[in-house]
């Protein structure tokens, strides 16, 4: 009939007149299963014809005005949708269009593998999925979590750092000893080293004086990366506390 191009649009014979008339006065045998909200049927009230309704009758009677085919529809005998059988055959809605009982089958019909094998869909009009609904999960207070933000590997490189600069920090103090002031009694141990770069990482300073270049250069450098980290670590915290994390049981 023609071909679709998205930039001159369709190409070939194709006509709303061809389309209207194509199908007038042609009665076709419309099976269905009931499945609210696509197809639904009313009660029998003073002896009137059943009235089927719903979405997907919505879009055969739209069909059926716009191409000029008149119907008459039936609900499968066995009110299935369609499966195959042990002898090869086919039950249902499916089963009734492959056994040419009717001309076009419509309901709330999955499209699988094997009904495709069988018959003709046409294209999706509606995409549901089918999930499972679960109780909300009740509320625990975590003591860690302000340690959520990093990853145990993580905490334990930045300790592993602490330890290593606090020595660096020393080694470097003992080999080449800053000048005290008067009247100073601190002395640079080992311990007043780590307590030193501890602090400082932590934002709190310390009260050790060093004066060397060398130490200075290395407090620097680790006044920065204890920046960097610290900033890293308040932005994720505040992230981890506002976001409500749901954890899922299946």
């Amino acid at each position: 009939l023609g071909c679709w191009n998205p930039v001159t649009g369709l190409n070939g014979s194709l006509t709303d007149k061809k389309l209207e008339n194509n199908m007038r006065g042609v009665v076709l045998r419309v099976v269905t299963v009931l499945e609210e909200p696509f197809v639904m049927v009313s009660e029998n009230v003073l002896g009137k014809p059943k009235k089927y309704q719903g979405f997907s009758i919505d879009v055969l009677d739209a069909l059926s005005n716009y191409l000029g085919f008149n119907y008459e529809i039936y609900v499968a005998p066995d009110h299935k949708y369609g499966s195959p059988q042990e002898d090869g055959t086919w039950n249902g809605l499916v089963g009734e269009l492959v056994f040419k009982r009717a001309d076009i089958g419509i309901s709330a019909l999955t499209i699988t593998p094997d009904r495709e094998n069988v018959v003709d869909f046409t294209t999706r009009y509606m995409d549901y999925s089918v999930g499972v609904l679960l109780r909300r999960a009740e509320k625990t207070v975590d003591m860690f979590a302000c340690l959520a933000p990093f990853d145990l590997s993580l905490w334990a490189c930045i300790a592993g750092t602490v330890l290593l600069v606090g020595l660096l920090v020393y080694l470097l103090n003992w080999l080449n000893p800053p000048r005290l002031q008067m009247g100073s009694m601190t002395s640079t141990t080992l311990y007043n080293s780590m307590w030193f770069v501890y602090g400082s990482f932590v934002q709190q300073g310390g009260e050790v004086p060093y004066t060397t270049l060398a130490t200075r250069m290395m407090m620097g450098a680790w006044w920065l990366f204890a920046l960097i980290v610290i900033s890293s670590y308040t932005a994720n915290l505040a992230a981890f506390l506002t976001i409500t994390r749901i954890e899922s049981s299946i």
